[in-house]
């Protein structure tokens, strides 16, 4: 009965736009999941069996995203949120009717680019129309909202797409291009545009205001840049072996299940789907349990899991030991997600919020990138176990880096509060998860 009042609270409570985008991600994300986990096997059949070439081509979409994401969002503010949403979705539509008539190696590459290219244009625009329309209390409740809708893709897509890929992979792509055209059509039908025109200033104004006193404009110092933001950079750096862990998942992994057990394709679309609706029913707990948890303890908590959780992948001999593996990533991807969005969202200054989330959603891209490549490699010189074995590594490094950075600015902010409340001056919020 609360779901149910809440539900009708949050209908009455937001427009058209919102629930576009919450109908348009449960949809994609349903689809997206028949297809994410099984591309790698298809284009590994396709190719032959050729393992890099496989890799490459799915490294090319976050590749060409990385660089796409760099001006994605300056483009919606120039030209307007809707276009480059319904841009974004046509493209995707596109690419998934491409695959199903692709040949050749070049063929494969060229889609993944262009579905690259799709996919990094359309969550800048969104976003940043949530924040057009959506006031800043509101925001997290809503970013939950589609969260939600995301996990229920994640939850039942797996399942499904194992049921099309044994019958016709084809199915699967056209499904992919169904749904996202009709999200392109609820788009172009329903959603306004609601970037607000800025008042038009003269080149010349504007190029005075970008100056300094002296008439000359500053030169561009890498260093002093590094030094502003070397929190952020430390942050961004440390989170990339996690992220590294996901993108191996959706590539190499179902390749090294394949090595290790008959009935592969059943036991990763389980996994997944195992992930799925624990999230949907622990994130709430989860996050209730962590709340007031010092966040350099939340973080290195969540590191550990990860490392273990990348061990078991590699190494566990039995079906039930992955699914024990499985959870304890669950609880560690539950713990890990919100409280590094929120130290980014504390330690960014108000003028640079996007900018900063801009930076660290970077790693996700190079991990995506790099993570088919290296994994791809290791995966044809040597085999799983070193692959998984070697990330798990990278993960501890990781934890201990991120660990240190969260330790030192959680107690600098934390005695910062206490000088702060001696002497009745303002202080920084205290970073706690």
């Amino acid at each position: 009965m609360k779901f149910t009042a809440n539900m009708n609270r949050l209908w009455k409570t937001y427009d058209a736009a919102i629930w576009i985008r919450a109908i348009g991600t449960a949809l994609t994300s349903v689809t997206n999941f028949m297809m994410r986990p099984f591309l790698v096997l298809y284009l590994y059949g396709q190719l032959e069996g050729n393992v890099f070439l496989s890799m490459l081509v799915v490294s090319l979409s976050p590749f060409v995203g990385m660089l796409v994401g760099l001006f994605a969002g300056k483009l919606s503010d120039r030209v307007g949120r809707k276009p480059v949403m319904l841009a974004s979705l046509v493209i995707q539509c596109g690419s998934m009717l491409a695959f199903m008539t692709a040949t050749s190696v070049w063929h494969y590459a060229l889609i993944s680019i262009f579905s690259g290219m799709g996919h990094a244009l359309f969550y800048p625009a969104a976003n940043a129309q949530v924040s057009d329309v959506v006031p800043e209390d509101k925001r997290p409740e809503v970013f939950a909202l589609f969260h939600t809708a995301l996990n229920l893709g994640a939850a039942a897509g797996p399942l499904l797409g194992l049921l099309l890929f044994n019958w016709n992979m084809h199915m699967v792509f056209f499904a992919c291009a169904v749904t996202t055209g009709i999200y392109a059509l609820l788009v172009w039908w329903k959603v306004p545009e609601t970037l607000q025109a800025k008042p038009q200033t003269s080149a010349a104004a504007e190029d005075a205001a970008a100056r300094p006193a002296s008439g000359k404009p500053t030169p561009f110092s890498f260093p002093g840049w590094l030094r502003r933001h070397k929190l952020l950079v430390s942050i961004t750096l440390s989170s990339m072996p996690v992220t590294l862990l996901y993108a191996l998942v959706e590539s190499a992994f179902p390749l090294h299940l394949q090595s290790r057990f008959t009935n592969y394709q059943t036991i990763f679309a389980s996994l997944m789907t195992f992930n799925g609706l624990m999230v949907i029913l622990l994130q709430i707990w989860i996050a209730r349990k962590t709340a007031n948890m010092p966040l350099h303890r939340v973080m290195g908590a969540a590191y550990t899991m990860f490392a273990l959780v990348a061990l078991g992948y590699g190494f566990a001999p039995w079906v039930v030991l992955l699914f024990a593996v499985e959870f304890v990533f669950t609880i560690g991807e539950m713990m890990n997600g919100p409280h590094s969005q929120k130290l980014v969202s504390v330690i960014a200054p108000a003028e640079e919020r996007g900018f900063y989330f801009s930076f660290y959603s970077m790693n996700w891209q190079v991990s995506r990138f790099l993570g088919p490549l290296l994994g791809g490699l290791v995966l044809s010189k040597l085999n799983g176990e070193w692959l998984f074995g070697l990330l798990g590594v990278l993960i501890v490094a990781g934890g201990i880096s991120m660990f240190f950075v969260c330790k030192a600015y959680y107690y600098r902010t934390v005695s910062a509060s206490s000088r702060g409340t001696s002497s009745g001056e303002p202080v920084a919020a205290e970073v706690s998860a």
